[in-house]
């Protein structure tokens, strides 16, 4: 079973080179930010195979990175909006 951890693994890893070269020649920053959310994706989902595969217990590791890749998405939308995309700071008096 571990030989298929390892494998799809590798298959995930290859799949990978794809969203790699979006991120470096992607034409609009939310293309090159979608491919940065697959890679961040892919990388979790590497890290469970690998992990599974190995008896490694680096399963917080892969949830701590889908979150830093869940942040990383909602800063880029603030950062790419007008208006901070709904800032709750911006209806408040004072």
């Amino acid at each position: 079973m571990t030989d298929w951890y390892f494998g799809l693994a590798i298959l995930l890893l290859l799949s990978l080179g794809g969203a790699l070269w979006r991120v470096w020649k992607g034409p609009a920053p939310a293309d090159r930010m979608m491919a940065a959310q697959l890679v961040g994706t892919g990388a979790v989902g590497i890290i469970l195979l690998l992990s599974a595969a190995a008896g490694w217990a680096m399963i917080d590791v892969a949830v701590v990175l889908a979150l830093l890749a869940a942040f990383a998405a909602v800063g880029f939308v603030k950062a790419q909006t007008r208006g901070g995309a709904g800032d709750p700071e911006e209806g408040q008096d004072g």
